[in-house]
């Protein structure tokens, strides 16, 4: 009996690995002035040395719902490139990830007058996953088997174009395929690619006025499964000389579900004084309802060393 109240386990756990798919839960941490977490191309833009910290809690009210910490943190390499690394720690119930993501960006000045720029980007990621099955077993039992563990070793790559106020950025990430030797394949996906695209547009009414309004969107579609989200996202940026203060909102939907949206998040933040802080509460609206009571995701920065470089391609 306990040998099939294991396998039940295990197989539940992977399922719910399959989730997580080898990579931090990409939700709304890049809105709050951190979009390095989620494209290698925004490594180094900017005359300072960006660090962010992001805590991620989804499902408050679930026992072992998924939570993420990450530590971002990208600075300028001459007048041209960027590097930036990323370390991260997810739980999801019963498996465990852990990694790191080293990125450089090279970037181009196509116009400076007209603030017209290129950039590409490359990551290479670093991934420790386990399945832990210490919580619901008899470490007495002859018969436990270690967890179930594998590293993992992959790369994102990207290009971004940016004229004034205007971005668009088209990325693909884990473009090799998962080692699967310790998983059952029958229900692991091999193939973790997926492609995202992130565009928007800063607007203000005049050069003198302190509103800026930004409209985005971020579009993500995965090979494995062929699903695929959006988010559609507006902020409102108050400025107060080098200060500044956002609120705005951001919607999320399955591409095949547009008016069944998975959660609406409200969005607030400020930078004062070169520290950040970003908050963001997610409304779920899924089946998941009536046993949660949303999503939180915090981040805290910093921008040091101002100066490191005089090139024009700041964000």
């Amino acid at each position: 009996m306990r040998s099939k109240l294991l396998v039940l386990s295990l197989f539940l756990s992977v399922l719910c690995a399959k989730g997580q798919e080898l990579t931090i839960p990409q939700l709304s941490q890049y809105l709050a002035d951190n979009p390095f977490v989620m494209s290698p191309t925004y490594a180094g833009i900017g005359d300072h040395i960006k660090i962010r910290i992001n805590g991620l809690t989804q499902w408050v009210g679930i026992e072992d719902a998924p939570d993420t910490q990450s530590l971002a943190a990208d600075a300028r390499l001459g007048n041209r490139s960027g590097l930036g690394m990323l370390l991260y720690n997810d739980s999801n119930g019963e498996t465990k990830q852990r990694g790191a993501r080293v990125s450089f960006a090279h970037h181009l000045t196509i116009d400076r007058y007209d603030d017209e720029f290129l950039s590409f980007g490359v990551s290479y990621n670093f991934n420790q996953f386990r399945i832990d099955i210490e919580n619901f077993i008899d470490n007495n039992d002859p018969g436990v088997i270690d967890d179930r563990a594998t590293t993992n070793h992959n790369f994102d790559i990207g290009i971004m174009y940016r004229k004034d106020k205007y971005y668009i950025s088209a990325n693909a990430s884990n473009v090799l395929p998962k080692d699967l030797t310790k998983f059952d394949t029958q229900f692991e996906p091999n193939k973790l690619r997926n492609y995202y695209i992130y565009t928007g547009y800063s607007y203000s009414k005049s050069k003198n006025s302190n509103l800026e309004i930004e409209p985005s969107v971020f579009f993500q579609w995965f090979e494995s499964d062929g699903r695929s989200v959006t988010d559609v996202n507006t902020k409102f940026r108050w400025h107060d000389f080098e200060d500044y203060y956002y609120a705005g909102v951001t919607y999320r939907f399955l591409n095949d579900q547009i008016g069944d949206p998975l959660y609406i998040a409200p969005i607030v933040g400020l930078k004062k004084n070169n520290f950040y802080f970003g908050y963001s509460y997610q409304i779920i609206l899924n089946e998941i309802l009536g046993y949660s009571t949303g999503t939180h995701v915090v981040t805290l920065g910093v921008d040091l060393f101002q100066g490191l470089s005089n090139c024009r391609c700041s964000f």
